[in-house]
């Protein structure tokens, strides 16, 4: 079945990746993991599947979180998460996505264009960034039109979802 292209909201977590599928909700939460054969490049597997092969892959092979609080570390394998991300969400599809990215707020330019860059390598149509304490208060239901004092607590949960 193909579609046009569809508006998502994807949160970089440094432990997992959130996907918001407009009409459709939630619809991919997976580990923010890449499994890459280290000899040709290849990726190898992604997610949750990557996760299951931290710690017991050969030594051609390694898993890795390619986000650092928040940011990218690794660029290339980010791009590659990102895709596979991407057309797992999308799947067949006749035009790109436009797609939303969450990103810390004490993030460097230098950071932002990364992220750009990876989404449109990775197939997005169209990037934009959005902080993530803006997006939580949208998500809240807070008006941040209005000048009023609303307070937003993020509260990190990266190191209990890498143990699971």
């Amino acid at each position: 079945m193909f579609s046009f292209g569809q508006d998502i909201g994807i949160d970089l977590g440094t432990a997992t990746v959130l996907a918001f599928v407009k009409g459709k909700g939630i619809t991919l939460r997976e580990p923010s993991v890449v499994a890459v054969d280290k000899l040709t490049g290849d990726v190898l597997a992604v997610g949750q599947e990557a996760r299951r092969m931290l710690g017991r892959t050969p030594g051609n092979i390694v898993a890795t979180r390619p986000l650092k609080d928040g940011v990218i570390s690794d660029y290339t394998v980010t791009e590659k998460m990102l895709k596979y991300f991407i057309n797992k969400v999308c799947g067949r599809t006749i035009f790109s996505p436009r797609i939303m990215i969450c990103i810390p707020s004490q993030v460097t330019e230098v950071e932002k264009k990364a992220v750009i860059d990876a989404a449109t390598q990775a197939g997005a149509r169209k990037v934009y960034l959005i902080e993530e304490p803006i997006a939580a208060a949208i998500g809240a239901g807070i008006d941040i039109s209005r000048a009023c004092g609303n307070m937003v607590v993020d509260i990190r949960t990266e190191e209990r979802l890498m143990l699971q």
